[in-house]
Order: C-alpha cells, then sequence, then structure tokens
C-alpha cells in the first residue's frame, strides 16, 4: 500500500502549479488545521495528547497561543496509512485508535504523531521551506517535540521535498502561515526510528538491512555492541529534573551580551560516528560474500596491507592491543555527528554563509580523537575537494601572496569520502549517532601519522569535548540566548565535560555566538568567571617529535592574568614561562606586532620572525572578521587577536597531555578565554627552505 501511494504521489505532482501558496496571518495554526477536514483526524490527536508528562496542557492549546511553531500536519489519509503499517508491523491489529485496548500503547502511538510533527521555535522562528536546511541530509537547528532533529531531503526534482528522506511535504500545501508559525502539509505520518546504533547494527547482523553486515560483526567482535546503546546520562537527568544542576543567577553567573544569563544543559547524551567500509569493497577485497566473512578474515586482511604491524593479530578481539580492534576503533568516533555538522563552515576566507551558503572556497578541517586508543581522525572539506573527506592531505596555495585553495592532490593523500548524500543513511541514523559509508579504507598506519606530522594541526577547543557535539551545543545556527551561553557545571557539582576539570566556583561558558560576527574559529569560544583554574587534556600527537603548543587568544580589558602549565602527570605539571596577560593585544609592545606592508615580503617575514621572539604569534590569514568584511585575523585593525606560544618540546604520541590554565588575580570577574589550540611540529616552525605559512 505504501509503494502504491509513494508512486501515485510522484506521478500526480510533476505538473502542479506551486507559483500560489495559501497565506492565513489572520488566524492560529489550530485555527487554520480545524477549518480544514483534511486534518480532522489531526485535530483530535492535539486534543488528547499533553505537552509534557509534568503539564496537564494538551498540543491542542500549544497550537492556539502564541509562539513560532512549525507544523507538519498530517493529513487524515497519511494517519491511516501509518495506523496501517503498524497493523502490518504486528503492533496492533485493526487501523484504528478504538481497537488498541492498551492504554499505554495508543498515548505511545499518538505521541508519535503529534510530537514528531512540531518544532516549537520559541522567540525566534518557524521554518518555512526557504530556510530549511540546504545540505543532503542537513537537520534543522531545532529539534522536534520528541527531542529528535529531522533532517531534509531534495530529490532530483527540485520542488518536491521529504523530511528524513521518507515523509513527503505536498507541494501545493506548504508554507501555509498562520499568526504563530507555519503549516506544511504532510502525505505521511512523520515517524522516525526511535533506534539505538547497536538496532542499527544488529538489524545488519539479522539480515534484515544489508550492506555493512562486516562492520557489525567486527563491532560485535570487539565488544563495541553495549557502547553503542548508550542514549542518555540517567544520573544527570535527574539532577536537572530535581533542580540540583544549579542556574545562573546575578549572584554566581555570567551576564550574556542579551543582559541574562547562561542556561546549563538540559541532557547529558552520548553519542557516536561511525565510518564503514561497505560489504561491496569486502566482499571484493577477501573474495566472499559478507554473510561469510568473519573477523578473522578481516584481521588477516589488515596484517596483509601491514596497516598496524606493531598490534597483535590474535583472537582476543576485545585487547586494546588486538589489531582487529586498533582497526575497528579507528572507524568509530565518540561524536555524534550529522550530515551538515562533520565539518563547520563560517567565516574562513572567502566564504559567505548568508548570500552563498553552499558556495564553499578554502579548506576548513576538524580533528577528532577516534574510540579505542587515542588517535587523530581529520575531516576534511573544501570547494575542490566536492565532498567531505577523511584524511586527506591536498597541496595549498599558501604562499603568503596566494589564495589559500587546494592546488592538487596526490593520490596517496585523496583520502577517503565521507558518503553524507547516501540514500539509505536515514536506515543507518540513531538516536545516537550515525553508520556513514566511506569510498576507501582509512587507518592509522605510518602513511597517516606521517602526513599528520608534517601538518600544523589546528584544533578548536569545543572539539576536544564530545559531549557538546552530542548535546547540540556546539555551533547550532540559532540566536535565542538558551542556544548561545551555555554554562557547564563544575566538578564539585557534576562532571559533565570529560576531557574537562573545572574547579569549584567557576562559571565555564560556551558562546555559540551564531552570526554575531566574531573573529574566533568557527566564530564562538569559550568563557570562565570566577577564580578559574581548568584542566585540559588534549588530544594526542600523531608521531613523536618537538612540537609548539599555541593558544589562541582574543583579548580585551574584560580578561584576565592566567598561568599556564603543561604536563602528562596532573599531580606534578610545570608551569610553561610567566603568567600572560590575556587582556594585552598587538596594541601592547611586548607582542611586538607590526601591521604588514603587503609589499614588502622580507620586511614582513622579519616582523612575524621578531614576534615570535617575544612568543606571540599573530591571528590567522584564513579567518576572517565579519565584523570588518574583508578583514582576516590576522590584518585585524584592533591588533588584539594573537597566537601565545605555550610551550615548545618533546611529546610523545602514547603519553597523554593536559593543559591547566589557572587565574593569578584575587578577582572574582576577571575573564578566562579560549579559541584555538595548535600542535606545530619542529619541521614547519623551524623550516630554513619554507617557512611557516601565515594561513
Amino acid at each position: 500500500m505504501l509503494t502504491s501511494f509513494i508512486i501515485l504521489f510522484y506521478s500526480c505532482t510533476e505538473d502542479i502549479d506551486t507559483s500560489a501558496r495559501y497565506v492565513f496571518k489572520e488566524e492560529t495554526i489550530l485555527g487554520y488545521l480545524q477549518k480544514h477536514d483534511d486534518y480532522s483526524e489531526y485535530v483530535k490527536l492535539l486534543q488528547q495528547v499533553q505537552i509534557s508528562p509534568r503539564s496537564k496542557s494538551t498540543v491542542f492549546q500549544l497550537l492556539s497561543a502564541r509562539g513560532n511553531y512549525t507544523c507538519f500536519a498530517p493529513t487524515n489519509n497519511a494517519i491511516a496509512l501509518y495506523l496501517q503499517d503498524q497493523v502490518d508491523a504486528g503492533y496492533i491489529e485493526e487501523p484504528n485508535w478504538d481497537s488498541i485496548t492498551s492504554d499505554r500503547l495508543r498515548d505511545s502511538l499518538m505521541k508519535v504523531v503529534v510530537y514528531n510533527s512540531i518544532i516549537d521555535g520559541g522567540d525566534e522562528e518557524f521554518y518555512e521551506t526557504t530556510n530549511f536546511p540546504q545540505t543532503a541530509n542537513g537537520e534543522f537547528g531545532r529539534p522536534n517535540m520528541n527531542d529528535i532533529r529531522l533532517s531534509v531531503y531534495r530529490p532530483k526534482n527540485p520542488d518536491s521535498i521529504y523530511i528524513n528522506r521518507i515523509y513527503p511535504i505536498n507541494l501545493l500545501n506548504r508554507d501555509i502561515h498562520a499568526i504563530n508559525g507555519v503549516i506544511h502539509q504532510m502525505e505521511k505520518v512523520i515517524a522516525p526510528r526511535e533506534v539505538t546504533l547497536r538496532t542499527v547494527l544488529q538489524e545488519q547482523l539479522d539480515g534484515k538491512e544489508k550492506g555493512f553486515v562486516v562492520m557489525a560483526r567486527m563491532l560485535q567482535a570487539c565488544g563495541l555492541m553495549d557502547t553503542l546503546s548508550k542514549i542518555r546520562d540517567e544520573v544527570y537527568e535527574q539532577l536537572y529534573l530535581t533542580g540540583m544542576i544549579e542556574e545562573k543567577t546575578p549572584a554566581n553567573g555570567l551576564k550574556t551580551m542579551d543582559g541574562g544569563y547562561s542556561y546549563a544543559p538540559e541532557h547529558r547524551k552520548y553519542g557516536f560516528t561511525i565510518f564503514a567500509e561497505s560489504d561491496l569493497f569486502w566482499q571484493e577485497q577477501i573474495g566472499k560474500p559478507a554473510e561469510e566473512i568473519t573477523p578473522e578474515d578481516v584481521q588477516a586482511w589488515v596484517e596483509a596491507h601491514n596497516y598496524y604491524p606493531e598490534a597483535i593479530a590474535n583472537t582476543n578481539f576485545k585487547a586494546p592491543e588486538n589489531m582487529l580492534y586498533q582497526w575497528t576503533t579507528y572507524h568509530v568516533l565518540p561524536f555524534k555527528l550529522a550530515p551538515e555538522r562533520l565539518v563547520f563552515h563560517f567565516n574562513e576566507k572567502g566564504y559567505d554563509y548568508v548570500a552563498s551558503p553552499g558556495k564553499l572556497s578554502i579548506p576548513v578541517m576538524e580533528y577528532y580523537v577516534t574510540m579505542g586508543k587515542r588517535r587523530l581522525l581529520k575531516i576534511f572539506e573544501s570547494k575542490e575537494s566536492d565532498g567531505v573527506y577523511l584524511n586527506r592531505f591536498p597541496t595549498l596555495d599558501n604562499d603568503r601572496h596566494g589564495t589559500g585553495h587546494e592546488t592538487g592532490c596526490d593520490p596517496d593523500k585523496v583520502g577517503s569520502r565521507v558518503m553524507r548524500e547516501d540514500e539509505m543513511l536515514e536506515k543507518r541514523t540513531a538516536l545516537n549517532g550515525y553508520l556513514y559509508e566511506i569510498d576507501a579504507p582509512i587507518a592509522y598506519n605510518e602513511e597517516t601519522r606521517n602526513n599528520l606530522a608534517r601538518t600544523r594541526i589546528r584544533m578548536d577547543c569545543m572539539s576536544f569535548f564530545p559531549e557538546v557535539m552530542n548535546n547540540d551545543i556546539r555551533r547550532v545556527a540559532l540566536k535565542d540566548a538558551k542556544h548561545q551561553w551555555i554554562h557547564f557545571p563544575d566538578d564539585s557539582e557534576y562532571k559533565y565535560i570529560g576531557n574537562l576539570s573545572i574547579n569549584e566556583g567557576s562559571t565555564f561558558v560556551y558562546y555559540n555566538a551564531y552570526d554575531y560576527k566574531f573573529g574566533s574559529l568557527c566564530g564562538d569560544e569559550v568563557k570562565c568567571v570566577g577564580r578559574w583554574e581548568l584542566t585540559f587534556t588534549l588530544p594526542p600527537v600523531p608521531k613523536r617529535g618537538t612540537y609548539e603548543v599555541r593558544y589562541r587568544i582574543l583579548t580585551n580589558s574584560d580578561r584576565g592574568i592566567a598561568q599556564f602549565y603543561f604536563g602528562d602527570r596532573l599531580d606534578a605539571m610545570p608551569a610553561t614561562g610567566i603568567p600572560v596577560n590575556l587582556t594585552l593585544g598587538g596594541v601592547d609592545p611586548i607582542t611586538g606586532w607590526i601591521a604588514d606592508t603587503g609589499t614588502d615580503d622580507d620586511a614582513d617575514a622579519e616582523a612575524d620572525k621578531q614576534m615570535r621572539n617575544c612568543g606571540f604569534m599573530k591571528g590567522e590569514e584564513s579567518i576572517l572578521i565579519l565584523k570588518q568584511p574583508g578583514t582576516t585575523a590576522r590584518a585585524n585593525v584592533n591588533r588584539n587577536i594573537v597566537r601565545r606560544i605555550v610551550t615548545r618540546q618533546t611529546l610523545d604520541p602514547d603519553k597523554t597531555y593536559y593543559l591547566k590554565i589557572k587565574s593569578v588575580l584575587d578577582t572574582e570577574t576577571a575573564e578566562f578565554y579560549m579559541d584555538h589550540i595548535e600542535y606545530c611540529p619542529k619541521e614547519i616552525y623551524d623550516n630554513p627552505e619554507r617557512p611557516e605559512d601565515i594561513w
């Protein structure tokens, strides 16, 4: 029945005139729905479903009130099809609500229909089709009432739009404006699968789905299935619900730029991203049907290709030193990365996120630490790459007067493409993550480590923390206060961030800063007030060698004075130099900041050298300050964007290093600030033949 309906929908919409769309600006969403018989079943459900377990108000009342709601309203036919699906799946006996004898099951199915159909835009926005996400499988910035972020898919017909790839929006009855939002008529009930990645993988093992049974078998052999079933930290949930997680006030909080105070995260969810070679790849490589390929077969293949010669090739697949375990865990990140969040495009040079969000420019990249043994995975996208790649190392035009663009890429450095446009991705999307197909194998072998060790690795400090990605905190394209200023509990209250220690009494805040046009990498930043003492667990270096560790600061008079400590022992971390005054920018002679001439390269290079002798570097040529159109962080007229060289020493990839930053002032108001960290190998910063680039 469903198949014939979808075919009918396609055939009936080819020649529909969509130039005239209904506009009902003088009534509410509820008023419009009540006037149209096509939605009568939906209205009945709205009257019965409560807003939340703690509220007696119904969603019916919600949609009659002021607000900014996006309502994906299913027709009576769509609801009938949904009920028939439940019959076909064996959940209910007849396709009507009255036949469901279990109150709990009936309430649950009603909530599926209602909660998934509404996005509450708060005081800020609702979603017309013109401001739907533009990237393939891109997600809305706000979740629906079921706390699920829906995605958008546009097939070849440019006017067709699907939610989560399988729920079509009616071509004519969409963008129906009301006083309190907008209505889009749905031909199917939006009912995303509420499963974990463990379920996604089990479906592969059971033969219900195809394409990635080999990866599922490897993850099972390595003992990761239980981990991939985790959804949320229930202890934190209870603390938040009972008011034990402290909200900030004028007495203890960090005031926002809009006059309010920061918000604590509502949830502490877990998330994962799996990058997987397909079964077709393994069949071609090993010469067996995927159903017959064993973990031993894959391990033998990995060993034959010399990917992990230092690992042990035995059948103890759950051991960290095992070869298959190291191969498999390098394919898994403890971060939930949606298709449009694999990398972030915002203020890289040549990019305009407002006028041309789909027109890419110079490369952007993220570095994440994988599961298992701590290793770096690089995620990369540029105009020339034509897609998102893992471990891509192209040649860049990064001379002093270069463009910053790719000029070529050696065949052995192209990397592995992430198939984020995959039409079957919806079936591999879970509440706690994604399983992406990749078009080439990835491994943390000698070649990958060598490529990373020849790279200046620039990491946004928020990429250290899985929690901020898994809870939709980092770089959400929303401007309301609740999504702009997020503070995290200190360690005495609850250790929310695993890779960060926050001393008692400090208020550590992430500032999303979306659309505020800051000169930070990606435009966001972190701050802290109080007598702060913060200890960051840093990502690993790729190979043993000498590196500079750099800290990027946007200075101003609100900042404090910080003592830096760096080392691999939390109980014995040596200080690195004298305290750093975070208020001093390039306007202070201590940094040695001198504006580029733009014409005398030797003089400009000498000025850079003198500034380095003072322990500082200018900002980056690759990052734009959007408040100063066309100006890069390097050329910032305020001269207050600098990189501080924290330390220069030999680092080992098998050691975990920590950066502690402690206030030395006797005040509660002086700010800590942080944007990003750089690892720069000696081969780059001390290269007599090719000096480090300005990008």
